[in-house]
């Protein structure tokens, strides 16, 4: 017979009361049959979870003899404890980098190589100090703990790891290079900003020093006069606030209050008040 659950489950149904009907919600239970278990996917989590156990039990057997083989040569114990910590902890992140990269076999190439190189130097700073207490043939057998940790690992990995085909490979590379495209442009764009922030800020002060408009021509107040509409007024509210339009003018390297105040009303408040402009002027200065 197979196994099932019951599971509760509702519905509308009419509902008449003195000829008047309304649906109605209905609840009820109903046994369905459970799938037959994954003993695939239940041997997998098994040999995974082993896999961490003997990750970890590979740890803290190596860390206990790499540190006591540090100990002698380093005064305080617990600086070659975390020294020897270190020896484990590299081939295991290099292993996980490769669990990272199990849809793409190129990228896995290098932490997997870097993690065979990590597990030589840890096996054999066990077995060096297996040697150096007399028992070499103990340290030998100590060492092959980290290895067998390895091993497993890079077993249950292959198992997990699912290659692609050349062409699915190739559309995820553009696809990872695209984001990483947009992901880049970001601090440039940033980087575009501050740059033109800082060309705006000195042009203002170099038409400030030298009497001229920012396009180029000499202030002409009875131009203006004659043609007042020629110009539209600067509005009361900037891309800047006026505290940023300070600091942005003294990173530029003005330094007069007048051009300062100048640059402020042009990109922040054309209604800046001097002593305003003065007292965050002041506040830039002492912070730098």
């Amino acid at each position: 017979m197979p196994r099932t659950r019951t599971v509760e489950r509702s519905r509308l149904v009419p509902h008449t009361i003195d000829g008047t009907t309304h649906l109605v919600l209905d609840r009820y239970t109903e046994d369905v049959p459970l799938p037959p278990r994954d003993w695939d996917r239940i041997v997998l989590t098994s040999v995974t979870a082993a896999a961490a156990v003997i990750g970890a039990a590979s740890i803290l057997w190596s860390t206990a003899s790499i540190g006591s083989l540090l100990d002698i040569v380093v005064p305080l114990t617990a600086a070659a404890y975390a020294a020897a910590l270190v020896f484990d902890l590299v081939w295991l992140s290099c292993m996980a980098l490769e669990w990272l990269a199990r849809y793409d076999q190129e990228r896995a190439v290098l932490p997997r190589r870097a993690g065979y190189v990590a597990l030589g130097i840890a096996m054999g700073a066990v077995g060096t100090h297996g040697w150096i207490s007399g028992e070499f043939a103990i340290g030998c057998v100590a060492a092959t703990v980290s290895g067998l940790a390895k091993v497993m690992w890079t077993v249950v990995l292959r198992h997990h790891s699912k290659p692609l085909d050349a062409r699915t490979q190739q559309w995820v590379d553009a696809e990872r290079a695209k984001a990483g495209g947009r992901l880049a442009m970001v601090s440039v764009r940033r980087e575009l900003t501050r740059a033109e922030q800082a060309v705006t800020a000195e042009q203002a002060a170099l038409s400030g020093a030298s009497g001229l408009s920012p396009d180029g021509n000499p202030d002409r107040p009875e131009s203006q006069q004659e043609s007042p509409d020629s110009e539209d007024q600067p509005t009361a509210t900037g891309p800047m606030t006026i505290a940023d339009a300070v600091r942005t003018a003294v990173s530029s390297g003005i330094t007069s209050p007048d051009a300062v105040l100048r640059y402020v009303r042009k990109v922040a408040d054309a209604n800046a008040k001097e002593s305003s402009v003065e007292r965050y002027l002041r506040g830039t200065r002492k912070a730098s």
